[in-house]
């Protein structure tokens, strides 16, 4: 045995059979995604696919976007459209979209409109507060683009120039006029590399069909593409009505003249090839960051030494090649990245290039297939409203806002994500996120304006807390005073409070506390060494050291209004909310009472006040035997709910509650009735008379708790131990707490309950 296998090396036959057979199948599929091709081959492939072959860049954008699919996602004001390539599902969901379903629909909309003219007539700006994910929204859209090429249905091609070798006595292939020669072969596209003296790529991603005259063009794709029902899908007008780059163009001149006009012949020397989207490599991709420097440029490219080998035809052509960003991007997508940090002057060549698809150079005019997307903070969209030149711009630029989120549900997920990434050291306590969340929600709400609602809620809007709305936007809990409406009514008030600010210039979600500045209360968090794990109660502890100096942060300067824009409030509500899951965990790990309990004791209200008003008897499973409905369990459960006597002794309360119900069936017809969505203050109350009993066993089991959380042995009988264990097991593994910070936010717990009696 040789010393390499002596160390476990691979022997080389095993070895070279494996890259024989990993070099075979990338050959297949090579072979099978038609990486080359001839240009009659292409013509083939154009005339079984035109409808792929013909779109441009906002066709193939939209047929991106389309290709990962959609979803409908449920939000408390109602359902939305939510497209998958925000989700990035090709990179396991790392960087994805999170929200914005909105600003998705509305972009998705601007590209249709502009695939109905068969061409891009404008800029996508992009516009919101900092940090409120519009690099994340075009990164999606991009590496989307880049899976997309990879697949059948997305492929891409353009092509290059192939000029082949002289052969021994014979001239070079196709460039002569002389008498005897060879017929030159159908196309160079497929000769190997030995046979080839040069190979020119094609700078600018000019699409093949472009070496067709317009006029054939036009006849071959002109009608469109039948599609069913008399609709018909008509070709890009860049396919249509576009140009060769000028390099390609003095090339594709060149020989048209050297062949005395054969069209066939100038075409035997074009190999379509196959490319990539790739944002890396800057390939139909691009982000431009502000900066000064020209976009695009021409250079002479007659300097390189291989084009020496180029036919007599070209000598004495001076050829250019065009450079830069727009030429990079072409067939793609271009982002403006923060693009009115710009000096206007800088970017006034967009007003003509988005509208036309052309761009000027010194001795050339490009002809560009691209979709142009911007962004902007707010800050600077508005001082660009105000110059003077924005009349010419504003109709080629389509807004589309991206505001902060205003669902702290929604937002915790942005949190779960980056910690997650972050692979930390230290555990994330239960809540952690959402309480985050939950306080940079509430710095973002605007009040609302009661007078533009109806009589019957307009008192309830008035009183509307930041809070209450945090809550109403987050998980869709209808606000004290809303009486028993349905699903519908409670839904359409959100819609209305959520969509109040839309038109307007300071719209709800424009100011705030940004995810990254939360972001940073989290890290800092992770660094405090007084909290065992990241946890609610050191998150608190950071924003209340964030909210100390008002100059750092704009939202924290703003006025107060009316418990609106309160920071420092926020976080005493936000710990009152939390420590309220903490209690409602505690409870059910104790299992003192659950959701299923009270849920089955309204039910069996529900069935006696219904037998009640329809003067029935019931049939009772125990005894066996039918009975009248029990008045007295009716009158003790609504002297929980706080029913009035008067409304007791008319049954008016209980006409509503089943009026209620029955709205509730006729809008839902195929649904379970949903009775905690329907009465929720019922339910709370519910919840609080429960509590209110059970104080003294709480307060008792909780002691026994911590005390069990603190190893103090001595502390517990054996019968009090074993209670303890099971409870905390359950917060474990129920909810996710661990024992240091299942004790802190005990301890939390216990600390607020008693604040009172102290203060007193």
């Amino acid at each position: 045995m040789d010393e390499r296998e002596r160390a476990g090396e691979i022997s080389p036959p095993v070895c070279e059979t494996a890259l024989a057979d990993l070099s075979k199948r990338f050959k297949s599929e090579f072979e099978r995604t038609r990486r080359v091709m001839s240009f009659s081959e292409y013509l083939e492939l154009c005339q079984a696919a035109p409808q792929l072959q013909t779109r441009n860049s906002v066709n193939y954008l939209i047929d991106s976007i389309d290709h990962f699919g959609v979803e409908r996602v449920a939000r408390p004001w109602g359902e939305c459209k939510r497209f998958k390539v925000f989700d990035a599902p090709f990179d396991n969901g790392r960087d994805r979209l999170i929200g914005q379903e909105d600003a998705q629909g509305d972009f998705y909309r601007v590209l249709t409109n502009f695939a109905r003219e068969r061409r891009v007539r404008g800029l996508i700006l992009l516009h919101g507060p900092n940090g409120s994910a519009k690099s994340t929204f075009l990164s999606c859209l991009a590496r989307g683009l880049e899976q997309y090429s990879r697949v059948e249905s997305g492929a891409l091609y353009s092509f290059r120039w192939i000029f082949p070798k002289l052969k021994a006595g014979k001239k070079r292939f196709g460039f002569s006029t002389g008498d005897g020669e060879a017929a030159p072969p159908g196309s160079y596209a497929h000769l190997d590399d030995e046979e080839v003296d040069v190979r020119l790529g094609n700078d600018l991603f000019d699409h093949p069909l472009l070496l067709l005259p317009e006029e054939q063009r036009a006849a071959l794709f002109g009608g469109g593409v039948e599609l069913g029902g008399g609709d018909r899908a008509l070709p890009s007008e860049y396919v249509l009505r576009g140009d060769l780059s000028p390099r390609n163009r003095q090339i594709f001149d060149a020989l048209l003249t050297a062949y005395d006009g054969d069209l066939a012949r100038v075409l035997a020397h074009v190999q379509v090839e196959r490319f990539f989207i790739s944002t890396r490599y800057r390939r139909g991709a691009v982000t431009v960051e502000p900066q000064l420097q020209v976009d695009a440029g021409v250079r002479q490219v007659t300097a390189d030494k291989s084009l020496d080998n180029l036919p007599a035809s070209l000598h004495n052509t001076v050829l250019y090649e065009p450079f830069g960003d727009l030429v990079d991007a072409n067939r793609g997508i271009i982002e403006y990245n923060d693009l009115l940090k710009r000096p206007i002057e800088a970017f006034k060549y967009l007003l003509a290039t988005c509208e036309k698809g052309t761009v000027a150079l010194p001795n050339c005019i490009l002809f560009l297939d691209l979709v142009f997307v911007g962004s902007s903070n707010e800050k600077h969209l508005r001082a660009f409203k105000k110059h003077p030149d924005f009349a010419s711009f504003k109709g080629r630029i389509e807004l589309v806002r991206l505001p902060y989120l205003r669902s702290f549900t929604v937002e915790a997920e942005i949190y779960r994500d980056q910690l997650r990434d972050a692979r930390l050291d230290k555990h994330v306590a239960p809540h952690s996120e959402r309480v985050a969340a939950m306080w940079a929600v509430m710095t973002r709400l605007f009040r609302p304006d009661a007078s533009a609602y109806p009589e019957s809620v307009r008192e309830v809007v008035a009183n509307l807390s930041a809070r209450d709305k945090a809550l109403l936007f987050g998980e869709g809990r209808k606000p004290s005073g809303t009486g028993q409406e349905g699903r519908g009514a409670t839904r359409q008030l959100i819609r209305n409070l959520y969509q109040e600010s839309e038109g307007e210039e300071d719209y709800e979600g424009c100011v705030g506390a940004s995810p990254r500045e939360i972001k940073t209360i989290l890290f800092n968090s992770v660094q405090d060494e007084s909290y065992r794990c990241l946890s609610p109660a050191g998150i608190l502890a950071e924003l209340k050291e964030l909210i100390k100096d008002p100059s750092v942060y704009e939202f924290l300067a703003l006025n107060s209004d009316e418990g609106y824009f309160e920071p420092e409030r926020f976080i005493d509500d936000v710990r009152v909310y939390y420590l309220g899951l903490v209690d409602e965990e505690l409870r059910e790990a104790m299992g003192l009472v659950g959701e299923s309990q009270y849920l089955d004791l309204f039910k069996r209200y529900v069935t006696h006040v219904s037998h009640s008003l329809k003067r029935e008897r019931m049939f009772n499973p125990a005894t066996g035997a039918y009975e009248d409905p029990d008045h007295k369990f009716m009158a003790e459960m609504e002297e929980v709910f706080g029913a009035s006597k008067s409304d007791q002794s008319d049954n008016s309360f209980r006409r509503r509650l089943i009026g209620a119900i029955g709205a509730f069936r006729v809008e839902n017809p195929d649904a379970d009735v949903d009775y905690q969505e329907i009465f929720p203050k019922l339910f709370d109350a519910l919840r609080r008379s429960y509590f209110e009993r059970q104080k003294e066993t709480v307060e008792r089991s909780l002691d026994q708790l911590l005390t069990y959380l603190q190893d103090n042995k001595g502390g517990l009988s054996d019968a009090d131990r074993t209670r303890a264990e099971g409870c905390y097991e359950i917060l474990r593994d129920r909810y996710g707490y661990c024992r240091s910070c299942a004790e802190e936010a005990l301890r939390l717990l216990q600390s607020h309950r008693r604040a009172p009696a102290r203060s007193a």
